[in-house]
């Protein structure tokens, strides 16, 4: 859960076009985890769902 709330903070800080795309970058980022830590890969594709009601 940790490095969950740090790759989300990580992309908070950073500006511009990489908040745009943090929901596609975190699905990216689940789909490399998926093979080995499917748990990992479940809880980044929620914080890009949360991501995206939160934009919509």
């Amino acid at each position: 859960m940790f490095t969950l709330l740090a790759h989300v903070a990580r992309f908070f800080r950073s500006s511009g076009p990489a908040n745009a795309n943090l929901a596609t970058t975190l699905m990216e980022a689940a789909d490399g985890r998926a093979g080995t830590d499917a748990h990992h890969a479940q809880e980044l594709r929620a914080a890009a769902s949360a991501w995206l009601s939160v934009i919509r």
